[in-house]
């Protein structure tokens, strides 16, 4: 019974996060062909962060797997449509940006503002915006893995 609801919770998640992957691919002019496998990139990059959270994983390096994988299978989609991989990778990669934790940091921010300063207040505007920072720099250093790996002139090894 636990399986079913992680897989329930596992599928609502990655439902819910093709549908910012497609409208921020259709914002970006992505191609009507390639629209399906941006909602599928988005729907595998959010749900295999979702996997790695469950299993104890911190979200920052969650993040950089799932941005990682992502950009691992933009690259194979390029190299089999004929397109460039940010085609497929940039769209997938909307749904994990960290909107929460920057909204909560900006929030904090304002409340020092109103209210004074306050440890509890500074402490989490600090957290939050260190959390959105690292969440960020995650996606980029995913979507930029590829390109590290397979688009050198010399081996990795």
């Amino acid at each position: 019974m636990i399986y079913l609801d992680f897989l329930l919770a596992l599928l609502n998640d990655m439902f819910f996060a093709m549908i910012p992957a497609v409208g921020f691919a259709l914002v970006f002019n992505v191609p009507q062909k390639a629209l399906k496998y941006c909602a599928i990139g988005g729907a595998l990059g959010h749900g295999s962060r979702f996997v790695l959270m469950q299993w104890g994983v911190p979200i920052e390096w969650a993040t950089l797997g799932a941005a990682t994988l992502v950009g691992m299978i933009g690259v194979h989609w390029s190299h089999r449509f004929l397109a460039h991989p940010k085609v497929f990778t940039v769209a997938a990669m909307i749904p994990m940006v960290p909107g929460v934790f920057a909204f909560k940091a900006m929030i904090a921010l304002v409340e020092i503002n109103h209210s004074g300063y306050s440890i509890e207040l500074w402490t989490l505007m600090i957290e939050n915006v260190i959390k959105a920072v690292f969440i960020v720099a995650a996606l980029a250093i995913g979507l930029a893995m590829p390109g590290l790996l397979f688009y050198r002139r010399r081996p990795v090894v």
